[in-house]
């Protein structure tokens, strides 16, 4: 009896202690999962190191390989995986460390995914004054408050531009940014969102309707749930902003019907270029175009391309608008009014069958690209990452998970055999290594528009920089080369050359029907909100000659490869500098 009693007692003591066990375990790997997600920090610029991100190219041009950086899952020096292409057969190398400031690209990006972003959109909490705060705003701006409206986002009632920004956006933003683009009225809508338009909307509602606070400014109304907080814009002085605001686009042959061409016109005698502009800019239309004392108002066309520019000469006369373009010719303005035809975008209506990846290295235009196929298809582009910066300028897909499938494609920088076999094809943009390496420099440091400073430049993190991400933009296109299911090789500089006809092999590739006109519309708003103002010279070569050798090697490499698939290789411009 004793003896059973004994047994009893130890297999309680070792269940107990197995329990105990148990217990903390669970609770250990709770509190660390619960560190991880409440200690990220977004930064600026936060972008993911590659999961392939390769190191430098050896000296020896002979013992060349593509470092497989899945291994660098820390930066600490030691021994590194190299995996070669198939066609090189020299033995791989050890790997040299990372530069200590980069982070292992897997970790990062998986702490970047836009789960953690959904306070950007909690619901705002009604202003139980809000008419009267909305009233009480009106004194405080230029413009005149004229009541809260009615708004459907499908069928907008201001017509115009729209801008958005989830973090800073106030009434005073609002007005400028449509007064800037000669608008008569500027419309809020959801504390974020900005509409601008020339007719006042004709549906009013009740003013305690319009009940969200701005997301730049307490106190501040901002329209409501489908309302509209909408203000009279003050003119500008003189109209001389105006004036700054249009653009010549050239001399054109004039089409043989205008009144068809153009759905509004004005004779008027002496006519002038700002009488022109200002009457289209009020019609809301974006091209001004002059004929003698004749003045038209529409969009590009199929039948008015505006790609078949005319000599100057044929257009003499620029001074004196009345004796210029006469007859066979005109004159082409650009108004400050944006060409909405082509700025609807809204998520798919059913999920995707095809996952669609739109791959690049950092700093070869994925944004600019993703800008060009919304307009494009009227469909949001999706993101492996979450960019606040972007989400705030109305890349609305940045928040949508990026596997949802329902976005059109999903924007990648990823190049790791499982990320990419994830996607079912690709577009793959490739862009000239040095102007990628120097626009992604540029943006870690100084944002999406700016410029890094010559102090960054000369520091020693650019030339750490090159050597690691030099590699990197190699990797990134030769492991989707190996990977990929279906890929459209896009490079970027003959998008930018030859937009339209690169555009529609993108959509169709995206298996999407669009109209010439709304390719035209695209060509209208080409260049987005991403543009950085001017290219910002440097006094010194940023590049070395090291540094050029090294580039050098992986551009004829991915050349090489390129072609190894049937591909066009890289553009001429690329080798060597």
């Amino acid at each position: 009896m004793a003896k059973a009693f004994f047994r009893l007692q130890k297999f309680l003591r070792r269940t107990q202690f197995l329990l105990f066990f148990l217990t903390a375990a669970y609770l250990m790997a709770g509190s660390l999962l619960l560190l991880q997600r409440t200690r990220l920090v977004i930064q600026q610029g936060t972008r993911g190191t590659p999961t392939n991100q390769a190191l430098p190219v050896p000296e020896e041009m002979g013992r060349v390989g593509i470092t497989d950086s899945r291994a660098l899952q820390s930066p600490r020096p030691g021994p590194r995986l190299l995996v070669r292409m198939d066609a090189l057969q020299e033995p791989a190398l050890d790997q040299r460390h990372s530069p200590h400031w980069l982070m292992a690209r897997n970790l990062e990006l998986r702490q970047l995914r836009r789960r953690w972003f959904h306070r950007y959109t909690s619901d705002q909490e009604p202003l139980q004054t809000a008419g009267f705060k909305a009233m009480k705003h009106t004194a405080e701006h230029k413009g005149t408050y004229m009541g809260c409206f009615t708004h459907d986002s499908r069928e907008r009632t201001l017509k115009g531009a729209v801008f958005y920004d989830l973090r800073k956006m106030t009434v005073a933003h609002c007005q400028e940014a449509c007064a800037e683009r000669a608008y008569s009225y500027a419309g809020l809508a959801y504390g974020a969102e900005c509409y601008c338009g020339n007719t006042l909307p004709a549906a009013a509602a009740k003013a305690e309707e319009c009940n969200i606070e701005c997301k730049g400014k307490k106190g501040s109304v901002c329209g409501g749930v489908n309302r509209l907080s909408v203000y009279s814009v003050e003119e500008m002085r003189a109209g001389a902003r105006r004036g700054r605001n249009v653009i010549y686009r050239g001399c054109f042959r004039a089409p043989e019907n205008l009144t068809d061409t153009f759905p509004a016109s004005l004779i008027q005698p002496n006519l002038t270029v700002e009488m022109c502009s200002e009457f289209c800019s009020k019609k809301e239309f974006p091209l001004a175009v002059i004929r003698g004392q004749e003045c038209y108002c529409g969009y590009p066309t199929g039948r008015f391309s505006l790609h078949e520019g005319m000599d100057g000469l044929r257009c003499s006369g620029t001074r004196n608008i009345s004796s210029a373009a006469g007859g066979e010719h005109c004159l082409v303005y650009q108004t400050p009014v944006q060409d909405t035809r082509c700025t609807d975008r809204k998520f798919l209506t059913t999920k995707s069958k095809v996952f669609v990846a739109l791959s690049s290295f950092p700093g070869a235009g994925n944004t600019w690209a993703r800008h060009l196929i919304e307009h494009a298809t009227g469909y949001y582009t999706g993101s492996y990452y979450f960019d606040g910066a972007l989400y705030n300028k109305g890349f609305k897909g940045e928040k949508d998970h990026w596997r949802s499938r329902r976005t059109i494609c999903v924007k990648t920088h990823e190049s790791g055999k499982t990320e990419i076999e994830m996607f079912d094809s690709a577009i793959l943009l490739i862009r000239n290594p040095y102007k990628s390496l120097m626009a992604e420099f540029n943006r870690k440091y100084a944002g999406h528009l700016g410029y890094a400073t010559d102090r960054n430049w000369k520091s020693k993190e650019w030339p750490d920089f090159v050597k690691s991400y030099a590699s990197w933009w190699a990797s990134h296109v030769l492991e989707w080369l190996k990977y990929g299911k279906r890929l459209l090789v896009v490079h970027y500089e003959d998008l930018k050359q030859s937009l339209i006809p690169k555009l529609k092999e993108m959509v169709e590739f995206l298996n999407v029907t669009v109209t010439e006109d709304r390719l035209l519309c695209v060509e209208n708003n080409r260049d987005g909100n991403f543009k950085r103002s001017g290219a910002k010279q440097k006094n010194f070569e940023p590049f070395t000659q090291d540094m050029k050798d090294l580039i050098n090697r992986y551009i004829l490499m991915v050349d090489e490869a390129l072609r190894g698939r049937n591909f066009s290789g890289l553009p001429r411009e690329y080798v060597p500098r």
